[in-house]
């Protein structure tokens, strides 16, 4: 599985790092940021979490 963000329309809300964190930080610039490559199949239901919970569903979560 991999995510990936529309940081255009991203809030910064920070919700998605607080809930999976081994997939999403805050980035410099202040929105949300996806840093791996492929989600560790340990966290797939907290990155799936996070993508139902972002308030302005940016967040999607894709099998490879």
């Amino acid at each position: 599985m991999v995510a990936k963000i529309d940081r255009d329309g991203c809030i910064s809300c920070g919700l998605c790092p607080s809930t999976c964190p081994q997939v999403f930080r805050m980035a410099d610039d202040g929105l949300a940021e996806v840093y791996v490559d492929e989600i560790p199949e340990d966290v797939e239901d907290m990155a799936v979490e996070a993508a139902d919970g972002c308030p302005v569903s940016v967040i999607h979560i894709e099998e490879e």
